[in-house]
């Protein structure tokens, strides 16, 4: 999964937000694929999630947003809004 959304971003330069869990298969988790987003391509913004873990502040990549599972919709959507403004 990260591996597919590296090679989407890779393909198109049209991508403007990332959203994506922490626990996901792969050789890197999501917290790695939104380092890895920062890094390589710092305008798009990223939105992380989990059910599983918190996550603070410090452990991501600046301008990204965390939310805990489960989360409101209408926060995510103003949240994306916001972002994309």
């Amino acid at each position: 999964m990260p591996t597919e959304a590296i090679a989407i971003l890779e393909q198109d330069e049209g991508v403007r937000l990332i959203f994506t869990d922490i626990d996901m298969p792969g050789s890197m988790d999501g917290l790695k694929l939104a380092a890895a987003v920062r890094c390589r391509w710092p305008p798009v913004h990223i939105i992380v999630t989990s059910g599983q873990r918190s996550v603070a502040a410090d452990d991501l990549p600046d301008g990204s947003l965390f939310f805990a599972k489960p989360y409101h919709h209408a926060e995510i959507t103003n949240s994306v809004r916001q972002m994309l403004g």
